[in-house]
C-alpha cells in the first residue's frame, strides 16, 4: 500500500474501541497544508475518533499517524464538557493553554469579537469574562467551543459540528471566517450549505472496510459521486442474486437427472459460491431512518398549554415579558429569535412546568427533546432507556422501533454515555416514540443528525397530532413542517 502524504499523514493506522467495534483497519490518508476538508461518515462511524487521534487524544492500535514538526492543532468539540460549566469565561480560555497565559483578556476579547459575541461596551465585556459558560445558551456555548480552539490560533483547526445551536446570522460570521482562514481546517458537519461554501475535499470514513476514502471537489458533488456509486453497487449485487437465483436452479434441475449432469451442477455451485464471495459489501451510509410517527396521547384537553409571562434576555439582562398564549391540541409552534435572547431556557421551563405564568394541562405527557440530551441518563443503557417509557412493557415492539432509528444488535445494550451524538439523537426520536406524549417541546432537534435522515423527520413531525413546540435555526427542515402560530422572542415587549 503506498504511504499517504501531508501535514499530517495516517499510514495503515488501524484503531478500535474493542474488538467488536473496529473504527479503522490499515488506513491510509493525506492533509495537507492549508486544505480546507470535510469529514463525512454516518453517525457512530468514528469522525470523532479520528480527531482524537490526531490531537494524540488517543493512540492507534497499528500504524503511524505523522504530524509535522511544531504543527499546533485546536479542536472546537461539538458539546461543551460538563466539567467546563461551572468555570467562569476567562477561566475556561486559561484553560485552553498548557501554561497560565498573563493579560490573557485582549485575547479573549478579539476571539470573541470573530464569534460575535462580544458585548460592545467595556463594563459589560468585563461582566461577561466574569459570568460562569454553564449560563450562556447553547448557541453562545457554541460560539464558546468556536473560540477555545481560534485563541490558539493553530495551524489545523479541528471543528465538530460548529453550525449546532448556531443561528443564522451566528452561520453566516462563522463560513465568512473560514473562507478567509489561511490555515487547514477540518470539519465534521451535517449542514450541506455550510460545508459546501468553503470546503475543497471530503476525508469518507467508509463503515464497510473501516478505511479513509479521499475526494476532491466541493461537498454536494461528492455526496452525488457517493450516491451514483451506492447505486452502482446495488445494480451490480442485484445482477448477481439474479444469476445466482439461475445458476441454484439449474443446478438442482441436473443433480436431479443423475450421471454427468451431476458435475454440471457441481461447476454451476462452484460459480454460484464465487458470485456469491465477490458480492459488493453496500455502503451503509445510504441507510435512512424508517418513516415513523410520534402518536399523539389520547384524552388531552383542548387547552394543552397557557402562558401569561416568560422572560428574554435584553442587553445581557433577563426581562419580562407579559403575555396571554393558549396552545390548544393538535397545534404546532415555532419559538424564534437570535442565540442567547432565551429560546432554551423557556423551553426548559415549560418541559419542567417551573414556568413564571404558564401551566400544562393535568395528566398531559410531555416529550421533551433537549439538544444536549441531559434529560437522558448517560449511565443507562438504551434498553433500558427505551423501556422505562413505554406504559406496557413490550421488548418486541421497543426492538422493532428501536430497529427504525438503526439501533440494533450490541447499540440496544450500549450505555447512552458512550454513544455519538449523532446516535443520542436517535434514541432521543425513538424514546418520544414510545413515549406517546401530548405535548411535544423540542429543541434543535437537527443537531448531530445526518442530514438522509431529516426529511424524515421532518415529516413525522408535520403528521404529529398532539400540540408541539419547536425551536431550530434550520430553514430548510423547518419549511417542511406544519406551523400554525409563531412567538418571536426578539419583537417581544419588555415590562
Amino acid at each position: 500500500m503506498s504511504r499517504a502524504t501531508g501535514l499530517i499523514t495516517f499510514n495503515e493506522v488501524s484503531y478500535e474501541h474493542d474488538p467488536t467495534k473496529p473504527i479503522l483497519k490499515e488506513a491510509s490518508f493525506g492533509i495537507r497544508r492549508g486544505a480546507k476538508l470535510t469529514l463525512m461518515g454516518q453517525n457512530g462511524a468514528g469522525k470523532s475518533t479520528i480527531f482524537a487521534l490526531i490531537t494524540g487524544a488517543l493512540e492507534p492500535d497499528e500504524g503511524d499517524i505523522n504530524i509535522q514538526p511544531r504543527t499546533s492543532i485546536a479542536t472546537a468539540k461539538q458539546v461543551m464538557s460538563r466539567s467546563d460549566l461551572e468555570l467562569t469565561v476567562r477561566d475556561y480560555f486559561q484553560n485552553c493553554f498548557s501554561e497560565t497565559v498573563y493579560d490573557i483578556d485582549p485575547k479573549i476579547d478579539t476571539v470573541l469579537e470573530l464569534v460575535n459575541l462580544l458585548p460592545p461596551d467595556k463594563e459589560m465585556q468585563a461582566a461577561l469574562k466574569e459570568r460562569t459558560v454553564g449560563s450562556f445558551s447553547g448557541g453562545q456555548q457554541a460560539r464558546l467551543l468556536l473560540a477555545s480552539a481560534l485563541i490558539q490560533n493553530p495551524d489545523v483547526l479541528l471543528l465538530d459540528e460548529p453550525t449546532n445551536n448556531l443561528d443564522t446570522a451566528g452561520i453566516e460570521h462563522l463560513t465568512e471566517f473560514l473562507k478567509e482562514y489561511r490555515k487547514t481546517v477540518v470539519v465534521i458537519s451535517h449542514d450541506a450549505e455550510f460545508l459546501n461554501a468553503f470546503t475543497h475535499g471530503v476525508l469518507y470514513l467508509n463503515t464497510q472496510t473501516r478505511t479513509v476514502e479521499q475526494y476532491d471537489g466541493n461537498y454536494k458533488d461528492v455526496v452525488e459521486d457517493i450516491k451514483v456509486r451506492v447505486e452502482k453497487e446495488r445494480r451490480a449485487n442485484a445482477q448477481a442474486e439474479k444469476e445466482v437465483r439461475q445458476l441454484k436452479d439449474k443446478a438442482s434441475a441436473f443433480g436431479n437427472k443423475g450421471g454427468g449432469m451431476r458435475l454440471v451442477a457441481k461447476k454451476m455451485m462452484a460459480k454460484v459460491e464465487d458470485l456469491e464471495d465477490n458480492k459488493i459489501d453496500v455502503r451503509k451510509e445510504d441507510r435512512t431512518i424508517r418513516p415513523f410517527t410520534i402518536p399523539a396521547q389520547s384524552g388531552v384537553p383542548l387547552d394543552v398549554m397557557k402562558l401569561s409571562s416568560y422572560k428574554v434576555i435584553k442587553n445581557h439582562q433577563p426581562k419580562d415579558v407579559s403575555c396571554d398564549i393558549t396552545l390548544q391540541r393538535g397545534r404546532h409552534m415555532q419559538i424564534v429569535g437570535p442565540n442567547g435572547i432565551g429560546k432554551t431556557t423557556l423551553l426548559e421551563s415549560l418541559a419542567s412546568g417551573h414556568a413564571t405564568g404558564e401551566q400544562v394541562a393535568l395528566g398531559v405527557k410531555i416529550g421533551y427533546y433537549r439538544q444536549d440530551f441531559s434529560n437522558l441518563d448517560f449511565d443507562e443503557t438504551v434498553f433500558d432507556c427505551l423501556m422505562k417509557v413505554m406504559e406496557r412493557k413490550f421488548e418486541e415492539e421497543m426492538r422493532s422501533i428501536a430497529a427504525g432509528f438503526l439501533i440494533t444488535g450490541d447499540l440496544i445494550k450500549t450505555k447512552i454515555g458512550l454513544l455519538s451524538e449523532g446516535q443520542k439523537g436517535l434514541v432521543a426520536f425513538a424514546r418520544l416514540v414510545l413515549l406517546k406524549p401530548g405535548l411535544l417541546i423540542l429543541d434543535e432537534p437537527t443537531n448531530h443528525i445526518n442530514f438522509r435522515h431529516i426529511p424524515v423527520i421532518a415529516q413525522a413531525l408535520h403528521n404529529y397530532e398532539g400540540a408541539m413546540i419547536l425551536v431550530s435555526h434550520v430553514p430548510e427542515f423547518t419549511e417542511q413542517i406544519r406551523i400554525d402560530e409563531t412567538l418571536d422572542l426578539a419583537k417581544a415587549k419588555v415590562r
